[in-house]
């Protein structure tokens, strides 16, 4: 019998929910650079902690809501999201019993890679972007990794996520 409460399964979907909603946070231009991939932090954070549960087909799906959302080339984010739950799912045992800041290197590899993929679809498409918003959402991604985990960790825990 599982320890898992009735409504457990709702606080990755609602946190996933959020992280949609402020990946398209309205923000001035020069700030949207800075902008960590909030969507990607919690799909790390999320198929790290209960790989069974978060894996391609949440990623896959929230990837496509946030290609209509954002406008952008349909399945840009699909691709590259999936390609991020893939890896986290692969190194999900790895990456659990890395400290914070190993955590951190970690996240910032496994955005950079995402980052990587959309800037190729997007030089396919010829819709390029600034090699320099391929690094900097990394960066700021990993910086800001530490307070994802430790308030995710907390609501997996208060709510039995298993």
């Amino acid at each position: 019998m599982s320890r898992e409460l009735p409504n457990a399964r709702h606080v990755i979907y609602l946190s996933l929910f959020i992280g949609l909603v402020v990946s398209v946070w309205p923000l001035p231009e020069m700030i949207r650079p800075f902008w960590p991939l909030w969507f990607g932090l919690i799909i790390i954070y999320w198929a790290m902690a209960t790989p069974l549960r978060v894996s391609v087909g949440i990623a896959w799906t929230g990837g496509l809501l946030l290609d209509v959302l954002q406008g952008a080339l349909l399945g840009e984010n699909a691709l590259a999201f999936m390609i991020l739950a893939l890896a986290t799912r692969h190194w999900h045992l790895r990456l659990r019993v890395f400290p914070l800041a190993q955590q951190m290197l970690a996240v910032f590899f496994l955005i950079t890679v995402t980052q990587l993929v959309i800037y190729w679809i997007r030089g396919i498409a010829g819709t390029g972007i600034p090699l320099s918003q391929v690094f900097l959402p990394a960066m700021t991604s990993a910086l800001t990794w530490p307070w994802v985990f430790i308030m995710l960790r907390e609501l997996r825990r208060r709510y039995q996520v298993n």
